[in-house]
């Protein structure tokens, strides 16, 4: 696991826009934290990463949005609303499509997930600051991560996380 600091909402943004350097058509990310942790705000920096002109906003009520990105399609899904709920509204569709598909409060579907993914957990450290726990689930999203991170001390965009946290720096 990789563990990040933001301290502000641009850095948040930030974090997003460099991942999506690193993604590839198909790719899927998780993100999970409580409300106001910083999922829309991270998924907003990585739609512009990926060439979104659009307007990204949450889907809470549509569930799923889609973009145009500048090389492939970008699914923005908030599921949410299907807490408790064992629906499939063709998750398969977006996960095995040649776009990259964001999940917000993705424990709430985990049964349909698939296994080769990059999980994302936010939290509030205070206000304005908020740790990434990042876990790659394939070699190639493990190779972004150390890239990222060495991106991150190299150009101190980002405040690596504690030594103490077990963070691969």
């Amino acid at each position: 696991m990789y563990e990040i600091i933001t301290r502000h909402e641009n850095e948040t943004k930030a974090l997003g826009k460099l991942l999506a350097e690193k993604l590839d058509k198909g790719d899927v990310i998780t993100l999970d934290g409580d409300l106001g942790a910083g999922k829309t705000t991270f998924t907003k920096g990585l739609a512009e990463g990926l060439g979104v002109k659009r307007t990204v906003n949450s889907p809470t009520f549509t569930i799923i949005k889609e973009y145009e990105g500048e090389s492939f399609p970008f699914y923005h899904m908030d599921v949410y609303r299907l807490e408790n709920s064992d629906e499939d509204i063709g998750f398969d569709e977006y996960f095995n499509s040649d776009g990259v598909t964001v999940v917000e409060w993705a424990t709430f579907i985990e049964e349909f997930l698939p296994d080769q993914l990059l999980k994302i957990n936010i939290s509030k450290e205070d206000e304005s600051s908020r740790l990434f726990e990042i876990s790659p689930m394939t070699s190639r999203l493990e190779k972004a991560c150390e890239e990222i991170m060495n991106d991150y001390v190299s150009n101190r965009y980002f405040q690596p996380a504690d030594d103490n946290r077990n963070s691969k720096i």
